[in-house]
C-alpha cells in the first residue's frame, strides 16, 4: 500500500512570550526554546522586542539567521499574505506578539486566519495569556465571560459602555473583562468606581507572573476604601453584578 506524500508546507507556531521581565523559562515551557531554535522566520509585533526575547530565550541563536516581519497598526495589509510564503515553502514561521499569547487582543490573528485560508498547520503553544490568569484569579464565572479590549476614550461613550457591560453582567451572569493604555488605569479605575454600582464585584489584575503581582476582587464600596498604584503597570480589569 503506498503511503500518502507528507504536506511540503511549514507550520505557523504560535509562541507566546513573557508578560514582563521575568525569567523565560519560569513562566514559559521547554517546547518554546526548541521551537525557536528550529525557526529562522518570524512574524512579530515589533521586531526589537521579538530578538530580545529570543536571545534571552535562546542565547546561543544566531540573529543574523532571523528573518523578520512586523505586524501592527503601520503595517499595510496587503504585504501580510507575503509574509507567510515561507510556510508554502517547506520552511515554518513562528508568531510573536510582544506579550502573552499571538491571536488574543493582538494584530496577529489576522495572520492566523490567512494560514488557515492558505491550508497551513497552525500549532499553538502553551504560555501565559494575561486575560485568562487574570479571569482564573478573580473568582467570578468562568462558565461564561465576555473579553471587551479598550473601552472608549471620550468620557460620556466610556460611562454609557460601563454601564452597558455591567447591565449585561447582571442579565446574562456574566463577566466582564477589559483592559486600558497602562499610563490611563489609575483614570479608569476611577471612572468605574464613580460609574458601578456599589456591590458589582470587581478584579483588578496587574503585572501578573511578575513578582510585583497584584490581584485583588473586591465590591465596588470596599475598592473605595482601597488605596491602589496602576499606573502604567499592565492591568485587566474584570466587572461582575451578581443577580
Amino acid at each position: 500500500m503506498e503511503s500518502k506524500p507528507l504536506d511540503p508546507k511549514g507550520k505557523l507556531y504560535l509562541i507566546p512570550t513573557r508578560l514582563g521581565d521575568d525569567v523565560p523559562l519560569e513562566v514559559l515551557p521547554i517546547s518554546i526554546k526548541k521551537v525557536l531554535e528550529q525557526v529562522n522566520h518570524y512574524i512579530v509585533e515589533n521586531e526589537k522586542p521579538a530578538r530580545r526575547f529570543i536571545k534571552k530565550v535562546s542565547p546561543s541563536k544566531s540573529q543574523r539567521s532571523l528573518i523578520i516581519h512586523s505586524v501592527n497598526k503601520y503595517t499595510d495589509a496587503s504585504e501580510i499574505p507575503n509574509y507567510l510564503a515561507p510556510c508554502l515553502n517547506g520552511e515554518s514561521i513562528g508568531l510573536l506578539s510582544d506579550a502573552g499569547c499571538p491571536g488574543i487582543a493582538d494584530p496577529g490573528a489576522e495572520v492566523v486566519r490567512l494560514a488557515h485560508e492558505k491550508g497551513i498547520q497552525v500549532t499553538p503553544l502553551v504560555g501565559p495569556s494575561s486575560i485568562f490568569l487574570a479571569m482564573m484569579s478573580s473568582g467570578m464565572n468562568g462558565q461564561n465571560f465576555s473579553f471587551n479590549g479598550y473601552l472608549p476614550i471620550d468620557k460620556n461613550e466610556r460611562k454609557s459602555t460601563i454601564k452597558f457591560l455591567e447591565k449585561n453582567s447582571l442579565e446574562k451572569n456574566q463577566a466582564q473583562i477589559f483592559i486600558e493604555t497602562p499610563y490611563r488605569n489609575d483614570k479608569m479605575l476611577a471612572d468605574l468606581l464613580a460609574i458601578l454600582n456599589q456591590n458589582t464585584r470587581l478584579c483588578i489584575a496587574s503585572d501578573i507572573t511578575l513578582t510585583t503581582e497584584y490581584i485583588k476582587t473586591k465590591t465596588v464600596g470596599e475598592w473605595k476604601n482601597e488605596q491602589v498604584e496602576l499606573h502604567k503597570k499592565p492591568t485587566i480589569f474584570i466587572i461582575q453584578r451578581d443577580l
